[in-house]
């Protein structure tokens, strides 16, 4: 990794983010009055007093005075808003704030665009602004500034403080680059809870169960007890995984050791989720009826798991028991509750399910009609899915999967691939999930021509990851084009082209051929790794080669 030596390296930034408006003024500008200010404006001024210790102006004054700046509108006043910090804060901590702020209202980009202002205008960044300013990589996915950040951070001896250690671990998971995460984690000696939690939980989100697994057992062996974040993050790695002894174990921990009564309705949601999806549904709803502090959370996870049991009834039930208890529903619950309609075909719940959306008058979200596209695809109803896809004025790559995968699940090749090109010519591009629906159609019909299309396609997202053919590994006297085919049909491609269409999304790929892999294939399958999110093994002449998130266990030597 690339330490950062220079504030103009971080003009790297997306251009989105260098050319935000309004721009960031230095501080010195703060607490300027406009320039020839109008008479009134002027006055205006004058009628409020600076907050300065110079103004001895007890709380309560100042509260009113606040108050009454609201109401006459005029809290849009440079000097007004940032008088308070003229004589108690250094521009450091002004700009500290500034950052703090943009996160807090959703705007890291600005927040980003603040940090490299001080970087340019050499304005000292501290310890302190550092996990602010990697909250805002993780927010909008830059890896790369997360990674100057990095560096920067090594260079001024800020990785000795475990806070920005645990905010770099916690950008590094949120821009899905987990091996760079475990990196910093087993580099670092600066590790507390906060640190432990990150990465159990960075592995469960990531569907990395046997590493998450490990990391509790040394977390076990190195004494450390886990705090209640950790607590839950373990609960739902064990439910992920769908082993209720461990899930049991668990429960008794949280029993004997959390006393904390706001991660109460938290962790008890967890434990019936877990009870849940483990099968268990008896243990989820003795948990459920024991507990006094439901939330929606709680109803939402206990009706979610019945219907995932198929128990359909007891689920119903539950749904008109809580709108009883006056808790009612909103996006996530029905959301929450549509989706396991469809993998258990349970069409006539989730058909009540939608009646209900449209009967108490809640918006058709893009996420809500997307899920219901889905779950009436999966449960085989492809004139309701099509219905609803066609009301849609707005539809993302998730709705055009949906209706593809709709299609594709009922055999209907020929209006599957009309809706592909249809997608396309809308300027929508398709995902690993859109790719792999169609190339699962192809294997079971039998589609050669259809398949060799969805194989240039996949070519075609290699390239957009920035995938270049090494055509020096060809050794034929052909030209550069021919030299790119030929590449396109190496055996081990072809072989990950055959795993895709013929394994569930998620699963490992294995591959075993006689010669070595060569530069080119090794170079294709790491971006394959990652575009598909799949772990494939390869097993050369040489050696085993390990892919996983865009990297390979040979670290380039083979």
């Amino acid at each position: 990794m690339s330490l950062v030596s220079k504030p103009t390296s971080l003009l790297l930034l997306p251009l989105p983010i260098q050319k935000l408006k309004p721009p960031i003024t230095p501080p010195s500008t703060f607490t300027k009055t406009p320039q020839n200010p109008s008479p009134q404006h002027q006055n205006k001024h004058q009628k409020y007093p600076s907050f300065t210790p110079n103004n001895h102006l007890c709380l309560d004054q100042a509260k009113q005075l606040h108050a009454h700046i609201i109401r006459t509108h005029f809290n849009h006043a440079q000097q007004v808003s940032f008088s308070p910090f003229e004589s108690h804060l250094s521009p450091e901590a002004r700009y500290n704030l500034l950052i703090t702020s943009y996160i807090k209202n959703n705007k890291p980009r600005y927040a980003l665009n603040t940090y490299t202002y001080m970087r340019k205008f050499d304005i000292e960044v501290d310890s302190f602004i550092i996990p602010s300013v990697l909250k805002a990589c993780g927010q909008v996915s830059v890896a790369q500034v997360g990674k100057e950040i990095h560096g920067f951070s090594v260079k001024n001896g800020f990785v000795s403080d475990v806070f920005v250690v645990n905010a770099l671990m916690q950008t590094y998971t949120e821009c899905n680059s987990i091996v760079s995460a475990r990196l910093l984690f087993d580099k670092t000696s600066e590790r507390d809870v906060v640190s432990w939690s990150t990465m159990i939980r960075a592995y469960s989100r990531n569907k990395l169960f046997n590493e998450g697994l490990k990391l509790i057992e040394n977390m076990h062996f190195s004494n450390v007890k886990p705090s209640e974040v950790a607590m839950i993050s373990m609960v739902n790695l064990f439910s992920d995984i769908e082993n209720v002894e461990m899930g049991k174990a668990m429960h008794g921990y949280v029993i004997r050791n959390s006393s904390s009564e706001k991660t109460v309705v938290p962790l008890t949601t967890c434990l019936i989720d877990m009870y849940a999806k483990c099968g268990n549904l008896d243990a989820a709803i003795t948990l459920f009826d024991g507990f006094s502090q439901r939330s929606i959370v709680s109803w939402t996870a206990m009706i979610a798991g019945c219907i995932r049991c198929n128990a359909l009834e007891e689920g119903e039930r539950l749904f008109v028991r809580m709108i009883e208890e006056k808790v009612f529903p909103n996006d996530i619950t029905l959301l929450s509750l549509i989706i396991p309609c469809g993998f258990v075909g349970a069409v006539q719940l989730g058909k009540r399910l939608h009646a209900y959306i449209l009967r108490n008058g809640f918006g058709m979200s893009l996420a809500l009609a997307t899920s219901l596209v889905d779950m009436y695809g999966k449960c085989g109803d492809i004139r309701s899915a099509r219905a609803i896809f066609d009301s849609m004025k707005n539809k993302d790559v998730m709705t055009w999967t949906a209706m593809i995968s709709a299609y594709a699940q009922a055999n209907c090749i020929d209006h599957a691939f009309q809706l592909f090109v249809q997608m396309r010519d809308n300027g929508v591009r398709p995902n690993e999930l859109t790719m792999v629906s169609l190339l699962s159609l192809c294997a079971e019909n039998g589609a050669l021509d259809m398949g060799n299309e969805m194989v240039a396609e996949m070519i075609k997202k290699l390239k957009e990851a920035g995938y270049l053919p090494d055509t020096s590994v060809v050794l034929h006297n052909i030209d550069e084009e021919e030299k790119e085919t030929a590449l396109n049909h190496h055996s081990e491609k072809l072989a990950m082209a055959f795993g895709l269409i013929s394994t569930s999304p998620g699963t490992p790929i294995r591959v075993v051929k006689n010669l070595r892999i060569c530069d080119d294939c090794h170079t294709a399958t790491k971006l394959l790794s990652k575009i598909y999110k799949r772990v494939i093994i390869v097993r050369d002449r040489n050696r085993f080669h390990h892919f996983r998130e865009g990297s390979c266990s040979c670290g380039g030597y083979w």
